[in-house]
């Protein structure tokens, strides 16, 4: 059930009204503080709740139920965008866009750098790199584990970009105590043992889309991290499998617009997995930038013919400057038309 307060309300009315609502109805109410208006979301057993009587309060602007089953990632219950920020500063949310790109897997020091450096230089504000690889075969590379966290802490050292990476388990969220956003892979998306435990801590979550799921189970794990407490999380499409065999997956676009109609919550575009064929990358990215993301995310590689993981799907870093260019040409063309 949402409740959405008069302008005015004071803060002391608004607990008397809290209090009452949780003491009487024994639900648990979350409040949202709107540029325009004050939002309480009811979650709990709403359904002997007097909507009419709730309704009669003088500070009450409207009251209705909310039928979907996630609440905390429901922008009715949270109406403005959710704005995340990071220690350093850095913004994902609320109209800031932003370009993660980096190799898929960390292979040693030297090629981290050297990507991340180039990728800087074209305007990419986050570098992704793997640690730890889920593989579809037993025998491919897995990545360099905490090896490969130390270097990218030396690519961050080097570089100042924020890194994400890729956790497989929660024994090893002590691991990415350090870690700028914890990513959670299509394959991990509903391993629920981990995504309670990203709840307990208040790190960044970069939530994929698993490969066949809807978006409202997307929204519905969200909602096990947002659950726990933790509220910073950021979703990403990454394509889905479909009957479609002439790309790896297919980049459902529409989940842009459908996701930011849904929640509140920011949503970027990891167009390089979404097709895994390195010149639909810049059309796909521009396609998310016209319908609304909040960044994409990119794989970038120095030398792709021989990356130990996913060199198929890799841009080379000249390949890279030449995508970053166009995209950010292009949201500054966008920029100008709202103005």
């Amino acid at each position: 059930m949402i409740i959405v307060l008069k302008n005015g309300t004071t803060p002391e009315q608004i607990k008397a009204f809290e209090d009452k609502l949780q003491s009487q109805h024994r639900v648990k109410v979350n409040i949202w503080q709107g540029v325009e208006s004050t939002v309480l979301g009811l979650i709990g057993d709403t359904h002997q709740i007097d909507i009419e009587s709730i309704g009669a309060q003088p500070i009450v602007e409207s009251v209705k139920r909310v039928q979907e089953p996630y609440k905390k990632a429901n922008r009715k219950f949270h109406p403005d965008d959710t704005v995340i920020t990071l220690p350093g500063g850095q913004q994902i949310g609320g109209g800031i866009f932003h370009i993660m790109a980096g190799p898929c897997s960390v292979e040693c020091e030297s090629q981290i750098i050297e990507v991340a450096e180039r990728v800087k230089a074209a305007g990419a504000t986050f570098l992704r790199g793997g640690a730890f690889k889920p593989r579809t075969s037993p025998y491919s590379f897995q990545g360099l584990h905490a090896q490969g966290l130390e270097l990218l802490r030396k690519a961050r050292e080097k570089t100042g970009m924020p890194i994400v990476t890729e956790i497989m388990r929660e024994s090893h969220i002590d691991m990415f105590e350090d870690v700028d956003i914890i990513q959670v892979g299509a394959r991990n998306m509903q391993n629920f043992e981990l995504l309670k435990e990203l709840g307990k801590t208040k790190k960044p979550i970069l939530l994929k889309r698993g490969l066949s799921s809807t978006i409202e189970e997307l929204l519905m794990i969200a909602e096990y991290i947002m659950a726990g407490g933790n509220d910073n999380v950021i979703l990403c499409e990454r394509g889905i499998r479909t009957f479609e065999t002439s790309m790896r997956n297919t980049l459902d676009i529409s989940a842009v617009p459908m996701l930011k109609k849904k929640s509140h919550l920011p949503v970027i575009v990891d167009p390089s997995h979404a097709a895994g064929i390195p010149w639909m990358v810049e059309p796909l990215a521009m396609a998310a930038l016209a319908a609304g993301a909040d960044g994409l995310m990119i794989e970038v590689h120095n030398d792709p013919s021989h990356a130990l993981s996913d060199g198929a799907q890799s841009l080379t870093p000249d390949q890279f400057d030449h995508v970053a260019h166009h995209v950010f040409a292009a949201r500054d063309a966008l920029s100008h038309l709202a103005d």
